[in-house]
């Protein structure tokens, strides 16, 4: 917990972001001051500030439509504010229905959910400004032009660079799947390039991708980078099973130069050039395979000569790949055109666009997070307006938005932010009290620190909370002393709000919690199951099932490591300790799942096909049942009993023996090889579950 209090994140908004935003931010407000039009200057400054963080990465296309959407809500709540904002019954009210709203939409996403908090936000500091009605709809409007002036500023580079955001992604698979080759990460480990190729995917062949020619190579691209994630993925794992030395440094050879040429690749894509360095490097490739195919076998025993084999079915194939990659990479941007005869690929149903009004509707109920939240959230934002308007404290609408903003769906989320705030706060209030001595005599230099404090909050938000809050902080005692409100007055106020508010949401949350620990197993039997309908699909031979079965896998993978650091970050109970402990076992069991059949996947998408055999159908059978049995068993948190795997994977093998001239056939060497290694993570997962050894000497003897 306190390591996630001084955690330093990586730093993932580019500069020329940063400084794009603060422009937006800064250059109306600079602009109404020098036409002596400082209102309208603010509240354009307010809707840019606002929409400031819905400018992330995406095809420039949703890049406009969420921004938009931002804009004309930060509007539309400063519309309602301005009007409702005299009446504090209605107040009250607004403020308990847009808690309630900006909760639920958690359910959709961490972008949604940032849009209805800024949206509450906005609508309090509106009402809080006590501007006459009939201009209500002419200062909504102002606030919606500064949102839509950082839209535009965000997508003005749309005409001119088409395809950057796509070529982007697919850099970042490129660059990932050279660490993968490098590195070759452990079985037990999260598979890597997830995260990053499902947002390729997304962009790709989501609802808001581009149509150009070129996305059509593309998406080839994409399709080539899977087929050598597995290839890399199952040439590491031979590397470390592999005992022979001579063989082992010739895999390990192979795999240094992949990621070379696939660094190249990325570079070559990022710059939108013609990935000539890669092509080169690809041609030579095959000199290394035949290095690895030449290796001396007299001194390997049987088995690390079977593995050798397949090594080398999987360089093979790993050599087109990249060659493939080569040549389709050079019309890979705005200026290609399209070469290859590939038929438009579908989006897996995992990440196919949910209807938003469903998933709110799934979420209406007490179980779910997103609805607890949304209650948590609406109380306390009620409770606070309604205390601070009663007792009319100055600036006090600081305490509902306080509240709202640190106020999470978990406990470690709300307390972080709370933490998090009060720290930022109190190094904002010394980084405001130099200002207010030092720097309030010119308007110049006020909007010139201004302009710095916005792009260091930018740039810090996500580095560290309290950091991007002490920037805040400043920055907001610069933009309330242009409406006239002295340095002093402000700092303190700021102070109390975020006292009182941070107190409130952590006392909310405590008084009625959602502990991960009653979750995760929930995630964990989602993930087990989404395991199981891959391997069903791969043992029944169906390839076209495959690529939605993994993606499916992914995403519910990414849900159960969220749910794990949640789980870290609540307080220690009994249970806290050995319920992480058999997580954390199963998350690793289940990533040696997953990959098990990467190579016989290879394998059956190179064309090769699964053997009509009955041992075969059965040990597929019980495979089923056996996984259906442990997701039962993790999703009602019990221990389970089950037979191990491994004597009808015995007989499997034997039967996909060849008895002629004694030559081994390479697909039945990866069949098994492959059922080996799925019984084995099984079994395993199996073990993770059975009783404690006191329950079953105690059964055992009841039984006697």
């Amino acid at each position: 917990m306190l390591r996630s209090l001084i955690a330093l994140k990586p730093r993932d908004v580019p500069v020329r972001v940063a400084l794009r935003n603060t422009v937006a931010v800064v250059a109306p407000l600079a602009v109404g001051i020098a036409l002596d039009h400082t209102a309208a200057g603010l509240a354009m400054s307010t809707g840019a500030l606002n929409t400031m963080f819905t400018d992330q990465p995406g095809p420039y296309r949703l890049r406009m439509q969420r921004m938009l959407l931002a804009a004309a809500a930060a509007g539309l709540s400063a519309l309602t504010g301005i009007l409702i904002g005299a009446h504090s019954l209605l107040f009250v009210f607004a403020a308990l229905v847009f808690a309630f709203a900006g909760g639920m939409l958690v359910a959709l996403g961490p972008m949604a959910a940032r849009v209805g908090l800024t949206s509450m936000i906005v609508m309090m500091i509106t009402a809080e400004m006590q501007v006459p009605r009939q201009y209500a709809a002419g200062v909504a409007a102002l606030i919606f032009a500064g949102g839509l002036l950082q839209m535009l500023l965000a997508v003005a580079a749309w005409p001119l660079q088409r395809y950057r955001p796509e070529r982007f992604a697919l850099a970042t698979v490129l660059r990932q799947l050279a660490t993968v080759a490098r590195t070759r990460p452990d079985a037990s480990l999260a598979p890597p390039v997830s995260l990053a190729a499902m947002e390729a995917l997304d962009l790709l062949h989501g609802e808001h991708r581009a149509r150009g020619v070129a996305v059509q190579s593309f998406r080839i691209i994409a399709e080539i980078c899977e087929r050598v994630r597995a290839d890399l993925l199952t040439l590491g794992d031979l590397h470390g099973r592999i005992e022979d030395t001579t063989a082992r440094s010739g895999v390990e050879t192979l795999l240094d130069h992949a990621a070379v040429i696939l660094d190249h690749l990325g570079d070559a894509m990022a710059d939108a050039e013609k990935p000539t360095q890669g092509e080169r490097e690809a041609a030579t490739f095959d000199i290394w395979v035949d290095a690895l195919r030449q290796a001396p076998t007299d001194a390997m025993s049987r088995r690390d000569r079977r593995l050798q084999k397949v090594a080398i079915a999987r360089a093979e194939g790993l050599a087109g790949q990249l060659r493939s990659l080569a040549r389709n990479g050079h019309w890979a941007s705005s200026r290609g055109e399209i070469r290859a005869d590939m038929a438009e690929a579908h989006l897996p149903a995992a990440l196919r666009p949910r209807d938003p009004l469903a998933t709110l509707r799934a979420n209406l109920k007490l179980s779910s997070v997103a609805f607890r939240h949304a209650i948590r959230c609406a109380i306390c934002v009620a409770l606070a307006v309604a205390g601070e308007r009663w007792l009319r404290i100055p600036h006090g609408v600081w305490i509902p938005m306080t509240t709202a903003i640190v106020l999470k769906p978990d406990f470690g989320g709300t307390l972080r932010f709370g933490v998090l705030r009060v720290a930022g706060t109190f190094a904002g209030l010394l980084l405001a009290t130099l200002l207010a001595h030092y720097a309030m005599d010119g308007v110049v230099l006020r909007l010139l620190l201004m302009a710095a404090l916005c792009m260091a909050f930018r740039l810090l938000a996500q580095v560290n909370y309290a950091l991007g809050v002490a920037m805040l902080t400043g920055m907001l005692v610069l933009l309330l002393s242009f409406r006239g409100m002295a340095p002093g007055e402000a700092v303190q106020a700021r102070v109390i709000a975020t006292l009182i508010g941070s107190a409130l949401a952590l006392v909310a949350y405590a008084a009625w919690p959602t502990w991960e620990g009653r979750r995760i197993n929930e995630s964990l039997a989602k993930l087990i199951d989404a395991h199981r309908a891959h391997i069903k699909a791969l043992l029944a031979g169906a390839i076209d099932e495959l690529y939605e079965t993994r993606t499916a896998a992914r995403a519910a993978r990414t849900n159960v490591q969220a749910s794990l650091e949640r789980l870290r970050g609540e307080p220690r109970r009994l249970r806290s300790k050995p319920q992480i402990a058999l997580a954390e076992s199963l998350l690793a069991n289940a990533n040696r799942l997953i990959r098990a059949p990467l190579l016989l996947e290879s394998l059956l998408r190179d064309g090769a096909a699964l053997p009509d055999n009955p041992v075969l159908r059965e040990f597929a059978t019980e495979v089923d049942r056996v996984l259906a049995e442990i997701v039962s068993a993790v999703r009602e948190g019990r221990n389970v009993t089950l037979p191990s795997l491994r004597p009808i994977e015995r007989r499997l093998v034997e039967s996909l023996a060849r008895p002629d001239n004694g030559a081994e056939d390479a697909f039945a060497i990866a069949l098994g090889d492959t059922c080996d290694r799925i019984t084995d993570s099984i079994d395993t997962l199996a073990h993770v579950l059975r009783p404690p050894a006191r329950e079953v000497n105690a059964s055992t003897a009841a039984a006697g």
